[in-house]
């Protein structure tokens, strides 16, 4: 029987706070609408609540729900969104109260963060210098992508990051009773003006509109965050490794951030050499408008009189310069500030950082003379009694700098290998180019990159605008320069060709550009991932590229592909073919003396790679980080791990941790490993063969996925600027993150666990259960993908996912018996394997999240099959049906806290 909500003590204060918010959504919802919506509302509660504790069947609460009008439903869903949105505020919120209980402590190091890293790498023998010879070549670069099933629209970040700046407040114990009144009414405020807006805009959404909703993580969080993260890293290093100078982190840094807002052409027509140039133009004037303001503020502190302390004379010798260079920015300053050396240099940096706002002169010509006039003041405060007196906000400022540039995130770019070889067939009067062989293309391609093959011109459209694409990327670089630009990423990558195409399109384009780009293959199939290592053995083995690779520091980086490889062949053989690449790929690289560097492409869920990080790099074949950790974060993961500036610092100290360690000390070498990656082979080859034979194998499958879950309402909704398919056809021709998004509303998750409970089998008959329990115990990489499917597992409930598959008609009496025997029979091994009585029996946080939030997404699910149903039979027209449709999909979305 289901347990009831259990707080532990250490837990209570997330116990205060759900009870004040929902208390608080009461009498919204009564103000709002009434005291029959709050009615209605507890009705249902009450009974999903009895339901999970196993007091009445489910029957008795569709009962419930049968009875509530059309009109009814809307505000019932829109009030359990609502209160789904407060308990993810709660949730994190508690993180950050026992992140600050930590830190008060002072004596306990939190487990995972930097000073608890460092102690562990100390006492494993890592010394001061062997750790500062390991941070010239620390990288770490999140990457931020679209996400086309983002529900939360920026309007509403804001409320909720008005609630979480409240809730803040409360953490202080002695509030007057004045000032808790005032805490509670900005909550009430927060709460009733999210109840007034919609959660989604009536229009779909532009890459500009997309890029603006992203930029609130850069702007409002993390340009905060970064000096804090560094200066968290640097009390860590002198605390565990004592005051020495060496103790202090070089202003150079090891943290950037990316973007692909902008840049991610792949199935996306509205992207392209315009809205690449818009993001980066976008991205300078967001930052410089910063840096400005906080020069301005620096201004007002740097107030030193030149009577009272001295100045070097690099800085009065800059003043002099700028005087003449901005001379109308000199005649406005005060005549006041004649003895403020320091404050007349910053009045005039930021005249100098307007120009450059506006790109005309004499504005900076890039970010190393603006860094320069920043270290000018640094060694005058040095140099004149001022360490105390102004140097850690000008170090601040410094940090931020030495991270964002004068760009704020690189834009990667991406397009599919397939757009790539029907512009060539174009411009090499080929139509039959696409169906070539490799080693045809590579062929020919070598002589267009020799010159020796002339194209003729672009008429299509199509090659247009590929074209278009290398020619911007030229001209941004020489507007924005070389770091501003990430990237350019070879979706559908199978072959060397592939990689070829792209250096002969730049070429076409615009002659040299080439040697400017750093191009990643993406492996996404099961099989291209198989086939990654001999991709990587001819493309090193090949003249053109080898030269290209040597004009870029022989670096290749290599893109993996989670989401796609787990739509190919199920979880268990897509985390099997990344692990394998990156050790084949890793010795492909070793053999031919370059440089290599993953890129993990993660989604939000556990079947797109989703899960914790730090997990992910331990978990990760050794010698694999190198120092590098380059991974996508997407949609409700931004939010989740970047929302708020606490645990945005708290995620990057994580990373970091987790890089450090597996680089400085990897796991040793394992004995066993040889029998545990047979083992691995043969359970993902089962698994494998069960997911496919279900999802690509079986001609009626496709139907019942149609019916059985609400794809047709999610391909529909307005929530990216990108369409939800690559193109025509079944399963294959569906993009990851709606696939996955639509098993996630049904409650079943399909996506994450089917074919697993086939492959723990085929492991248990050949191998026997201690074998697999031994790999789970001693094996990160096992024990990381048994934790992820005992998860998603603890997430499902198949009785809610009955529902939904008897809106198949008849498909679902042939389809859902397998689906269920394939659950049971994963739920059975992996409690075999974990020794364990119960689902989550060892993460009582995690369960307790789930047991707070199930009874309330239950209600949403159950209207949500009566309103499929009902839209359906009216033909699925846009009305108040399909508008109550759309609040249970971000209702259900905001309880689980996952789309795709």
């Amino acid at each position: 029987m289901p347990r009831q909500v259990d707080f532990a003590p250490v837990d209570a204060p997330l116990r205060d706070d759900v009870s004040r918010l929902g208390q608080l959504i009461g009498e919204v919802l009564t103000d709002q609408c009434g005291p029959e919506l709050l009615a209605s509302v507890e009705q249902v509660r009450k009974l999903a609540i009895a339901r999970r504790e196993g007091k009445v069947a489910i029957g008795a609460l569709n009962e419930c729900l049968d009875k509530l009008e059309l009109a009814q439903i809307e505000p019932v869903v829109r009030a359990f969104g609502v209160y789904f949105q407060s308990v993810n505020v709660a949730e994190r919120m508690h993180r950050v109260r026992r992140r600050l209980d930590y830190q008060r402590a002072g004596s306990v190091a939190q487990p995972g963060g930097l000073h608890a890293a460092l102690l562990a790498l100390k006492e494993a023998g890592v010394s001061l210098a062997e750790l500062q010879d390991f941070l010239p070549t620390f990288d770490l670069e999140p990457v931020f992508t679209a996400h086309p099933t983002e529900a939360t629209r920026r309007t509403m970040l804001e409320k909720e990051h008005e609630v979480v700046s409240a809730l803040m407040a409360m953490v202080e114990k002695h509030l007057t009773p004045r000032a808790a009144f005032a805490i509670n009414e900005r909550l009430r405020l927060a709460l009733t003006t999210a109840w007034q807006t919609a959660e989604q805009s009536s229009e779909r959404p532009t890459v500009m509109d997309e890029l603006n909703h992203v930029s609130f993580y850069l702007t409002d969080v993390l340009y905060r965050v970064v000096p804090s993260y560094f200066e968290e890293f640097e009390f860590a290093l002198r605390s565990v490794f004592g005051s020495a100078p060496d103790a202090i982190l070089p202003v150079s840094t090891h943290l950037h951030f990316a973007l692909w807002v902008g840049g991610d052409m792949d199935g996306n027509p509205n992207v392209g050499a315009k809205t690449i140039a818009a993001t980066l133009l976008r991205l300078r004037s967001l930052l410089l408008e910063r840096y400005r303001a906080e020069v301005l503020v620096l201004a007002r502190v740097l107030s030193q009189s030149s009577e009272r302390v001295g100045m070097s004379a690099a800085l009065l010798e800059r003043i002099a310069f700028y005087r003449v260079l901005l001379p109308k920015a000199a005649v406005n300053l005060n005549t006041r500030y004649g003895d403020m050396p320091y404050r007349q240099l910053l009045f005039l940096i930021a005249a100098r950082l307007s120009q450059s706002q506006k790109a005309i002169a004499p504005g900076y010509a890039d970010v190393s003379e603006f860094a320069n006039d920043l270290a000018l003041i640094e060694a005058s405060l040095q140099a004149h009694r001022g360490a105390f007196a102004g140097l850690f906000p000008l170090s601040r400022l410094q940090r931020r700098v030495a991270c964002f540039g004068f760009h704020f995130a690189r834009l990667d770019q991406r397009q599919d290998s397939r757009v790539h070889a029907r512009a060539l067939a174009e411009l090499l009067t080929d139509p039959d180019w696409p169906s070539r062989s490799a080693a045809e293309r590579t062929q020919e391609l070598a002589r267009v990159l020799s010159r020796k093959r002339k194209t003729r011109k672009a008429e299509g459209t199509e090659t247009q605008s590929v074209l278009q694409v290398f020619k911007q990327l030229d001209a941004s670089r020489q507007s924005f320069g070389s770091a501003a630009l990430g990237p350019y990423i070879i979706s559908m990558t199978r072959d060397v060709a592939d990689v070829l195409s792209v250096l002969a399109l730049a070429e076409c384009a615009v002659r040299g550009s080439s040697t400017a780009l750093d191009v990643v293959p993406l492996f996404e199939t099961v099989d291209d991932l198989r086939m990654a290592a001999d991709v990587l053995t001819q493309l090193l083995a090949n003249a053109h590229y080898r030269a290209h690779l040597s004009q870029r520091a022989d670096k290749q980086m290599v893109m993996l592909g989670y989401s796609d490889s787990s739509k190919d062949g199920g979880l268990m053989a897509s985390r099997w073919a990344l692990q394998r690449a990156q050790v084949e790929l890793m010795e492909v690289a070793q053999t031919s003396g370059i440089a290599l560097q993953f890129f993990h492409g993660r989604g939000g869920s556990a079947s797109r790679g989703g899960g914790k990080t730090e997990r992910a790099v331990s978990s990760a074949p050794r010698g694999s980080v190198q120092g590098n950790l380059r991974l996508t974060e997407q949609g409700e993961v931004i939010h989740r791990k970047y929302g708020m500036r606490a645990l945005a610092s708290r995620n990057l100290e994580q990373m970091s941790a987790a890089v450090m360690r597996a680089t400085l000390r990897p796991r040793p070498p394992e004995p066993r490993e040889a029998f545990w990656r047979d083992a691995m082979a043969h359970m993902s080859s089962a698994s494998m063969a069960s997911y496919r034979a279900l999802v690509y194998e079986d001609a009626n499958f496709v139907p019942y996925f149609r019916l059985a879950t609400p794809i047709d309402v999610i391909e529909r909704m307005r929530i990216g600027s990108r369409p939800s398919r690559r193109g025509a056809g079944g399963v294959e021709g569906l993009r990851a993150i709606p696939w996955v998004f639509s098993w996630s509303q049904t409650r079943c998750g399909l996506s994450a666990w089917y074919g697993v409970g086939a492959g723990l089998q085929a492991g248990v008959r050949k191998f026997g259960l201690p074998a697999l329990i031994e790999m789970a115990r001693d094996w990160a990489f096992f024990a990381t993908l048994i934790d992820d499917v005992e998860m998603v597992l603890a997430k499902a409930d198949l009785a809610i996912a009955s529902g939904y598959s008897e809106l198949a008609g008849d498909l679902h009496a042939q389809f859902f018996p397998r689906i269920r025997a394939e659950f049971e029979q994963s739920i059975t091994s992996v409690l075999a394997i974990k020794g364990a009585s119960e689902l989550l029996s060892q993460d009582r946080r995690l369960a307790l999240s789930i047991r707070l939030r199930n009874p309330y997404i239950d209600p949403l699910s159950l209207m949500q099959i009566r309103l499929l149903k009902a839209w359906r039979a009216a033909d699925r027209p846009e009305n108040a049906l399909f508008r109550g449709l759309l609040s249970t999909v971000n209702g259900i979305a905001q309880g689980l806290q996952n789309t795709g």
